[in-house]
Formats: structure tokens, C-alpha cells, sequence
């Protein structure tokens, strides 16, 4: 068997990250090839990768980047198995640069992730050689991706929620102004979670089961069955102020709706379209 110096052993640990017995075997097992000794590491971390499948990754941190132009923008959440490890700045780190490397690479499908190469390493090794040195379970969970006139992104709570926000109808709007209504909607967004943009775009399914749910309490209250399709009706116009974005109250003034507080920045400015992802969310 090789010796292996102590040397080895530290620059082998500084490349990967993993334990200094973990480096110390690995480097015996090559014979001192630093490079084959990375192999077997990495191969170890997919063992590992493969062996806690079966455990949940519940926790984690959304990450995003936006491309210069503010054209795209992409959100990525990393996900993993306990909350200690998603504040770890090793985990933060790597989910920055997933996010800004898919930006790069010009992902459009989430099943393009896989494909990606960080540092000249595929993401699965990556994920790998993280889970190896950490020790816990860790995929990408989800992906999203928003393209328009002016994309601007959110991260609220550490990680817990992420925003794209896109904006059309920027032409005369001052950038630093621009950025501000961006990331005014953008909070508005995260902290009340709209289901849609405006009421137009509130999926089919989504409205009838809301007006199912009012003609029963309706019905229960004891309204003759002749009008329980009208008051249907009305109680939608309370949910779409609930649960559409245009129309909820605006969380930095309550006397506006959103679309009272984009027209008071210029009457052409429009929410083209949105994206929320939530660590444990749908």
C-alpha cells in the first residue's frame, strides 16, 4: 500500500471537502493519485446520494438569478433534509451557483438540469461530492423560469420563499424606479401568495370549485335553491380580492389595489407574469 503524506491528505480535503479519514482511505485506494482519489470520493457520495433516496428532503433554500439584460430570470430550489443544513453556507453557495449557471447555459425545461455542468463537473457529481461531504440527502426539487421586458427577483425568509416577478410596459420608467415596483410586487407576492395574475387568468377548475364551496354554505344556511347560483357568484368577487393579484390590497397602502399602485407609477405598466416557489410548498 502507497504511503500517503499528510500533505496529500490536506490538498485532497481542500478540493472536496470531505472528512480527513474519508481522504486519507480514498488517497490509499489510488495509490496517492489525487485525481482518482476525487473518483472514488465522488463514487462514495453517489453510494451515499443512493442510499438515503428513501429519506425525506422536506427542507432547503430557493436561489435565484437574473440575466444582466433583466430579460430572464430563474429560480432553483435546493432541497435537503434538515433546516441546519440549509442555513450551511457550503449548501448556500452551491445553490447560487446552480441557479446562475442555468441561467448561463440557457435551461428552458426543467429536465435540462441535469445536463448542466458546474466548474466543469456535471450537476450530479456536484450534487454528490456535496452530499458526501455534508452528509445528507440533496436534489433539486423544482425549477421555474420567467422571461419578459423587465424580470426582478425576490428572496424572502432566508431562502423559504422565492419571487420572479416580469413587467411590461417599461419603456418610461427610471431603472431604480423600475427595480423598487418590481420588488414592491414582488413582496406584495410572497407575503399573500395570488393564485393568478388577474381574474381572467384564475384557472377554470379553480373558480367552480370555489363557487361549489359557497352554493353548499349557502345551501346550508338554508337559501332557496334558485338563487344559490347568484350568491355564488358574489362571493367570487370577495375571492378574486383574496386571491388575485391585481386585485388584492396593497400591502404598503390598504386604500390601493396593486393595480391602483402600478397605475400610479404609469398607467401602461403591466404584470406580464409571475412565479412563487416555497420551501415545503407545492
Amino acid at each position: 500500500m502507497s504511503t500517503v503524506t499528510a500533505d496529500q491528505v490536506k490538498r485532497l480535503r481542500d478540493l472536496t471537502g470531505a472528512g480527513l479519514m474519508d481522504c486519507k482511505k480514498a488517497l490509499e485506494e489510488a495509490a496517492g493519485d489525487i485525481d482518482k482519489a476525487i473518483e472514488i470520493l465522488r463514487k462514495k457520495g453517489h453510494k451515499m446520494a443512493a442510499a438515503r433516496q428513501e429519506r425525506d428532503a422536506r427542507e432547503g433554500a430557493i436561489f435565484a438569478a437574473v440575466s444582466p439584460d433583466r430579460k430572464e430570470g430563474q429560480l432553483v430550489l435546493l432541497a435537503c433534509e434538515t433546516d441546519f443544513v440549509a442555513r450551511n453556507e457550503d449548501f448556500r453557495t452551491f445553490g447560487r451557483k446552480i441557479a446562475e449557471t442555468a441561467l448561463q447555459q440557457g435551461i428552458s425545461d426543467a429536465s435540462q438540469l441535469a445536463s448542466i455542468s458546474i466548474e466543469g463537473t456535471a450537476l450530479s457529481d456536484k450534487l454528490a461530492e456535496l452530499t458526501a461531504k455534508i452528509g445528507e440527502k440533496m436534489e433539486v426539487s423544482r425549477w421555474a423560469k420567467l422571461s419578459g421586458d423587465y424580470v426582478s427577483a425576490y428572496i424572502h425568509l432566508g431562502g423559504r420563499i422565492g419571487v420572479l416577478v416580469a413587467l411590461s410596459g417599461t419603456q418610461d420608467i427610471a431603472p431604480t424606479v423600475l427595480e423598487e415596483v418590481a420588488q414592491n410586487v414582488a413582496m406584495q407576492i410572497a407575503a399573500l401568495s395570488p393564485i393568478s395574475v388577474d381574474r381572467h387568468s384564475v384557472p377554470a377548475d379553480v373558480l367552480e370549485r370555489e363557487k361549489a364551496i359557497a352554493r353548499e354554505q349557502a345551501r346550508a344556511e338554508g337559501k332557496p335553491e334558485n338563487i344559490l347560483e347568484k350568491i355564488a357568484t358574489g362571493k367570487l368577487e370577495k375571492f378574486f380580492k383574496e386571491a388575485v393579484l391585481l386585485e388584492q390590497e396593497y400591502f404598503k397602502d390598504d386604500k390601493k389595489s396593486v393595480a391602483d399602485y402600478l397605475k400610479s407609477v404609469s398607467p401602461k405598466l403591466i404584470v406580464k407574469g409571475f412565479v412563487r416557489l416555497q420551501v415545503g410548498g407545492k
